[in-house]
């Protein structure tokens, strides 16, 4: 399944819903809210997202502890849940999406080679959050749409799940 698709089945079940995704990224620099803002009307249920490539960017704009950061480090689990948290509280939306990785070709390192990513969705409504590690392969293009694509089919299985 391409982007878009998957982009456009996000809005439908979004919309659906009457929700509003928010994103928070790092290593795809903004590429899961340009990938939604393709799609034509994703203004309903997309307003806003937030490119946070530092340390500094997540406290600042998501409220990231500055403290977890140091002990867990930027790409890790307990990171990318509270960016996900962070946005849905810095943008009153209900669903956030967040990503954290190493692009390459480089910045690695033996414990988060290059490819090392992690991803997080948090439904607030349901006051719910997934995560998942991924390790992928290929040129830092290759890595981010990997990232993107991983990205919005963990926020659509995450609608699935909560859905009553």
């Amino acid at each position: 399944m391409n982007l878009s698709t998957q982009a456009q089945q996000l809005g439908e079940a979004l919309l659906s819903r009457g929700l509003k995704v928010t994103t928070a990224e790092s290593c795809t620099g903004g590429g899961i809210a340009c990938t939604i803002t393709d799609i034509a009307g994703s203004s309903a249920w997309f307003e806003r997202g937030f490119v946070t490539y530092s340390n500094a960017a997540k406290s600042e704009m998501l409220g990231v502890d500055p403290a977890l950061i140091e002990r867990e480090g930027a790409v890790s689990e307990a990171v990318v849940v509270a960016m996900a948290r962070g946005a849905c509280a810095a943008s009153g939306n209900d669903l956030g999406v967040a990503v954290s990785g190493v692009a390459g070709p480089g910045g690695g390192s033996p414990e988060k080679p290059v490819g090392t990513v992690w991803l997080a969705c948090y439904l607030a409504t349901a006051d719910k959050a997934c995560s998942r590690l991924l390790q992928l392969e290929g040129d830092r293009l290759t890595v981010r749409r990997q990232t993107i694509a991983a990205a919005l089919q963990e926020c659509l299985a995450l609608l699935d799940v909560t859905q009553a």
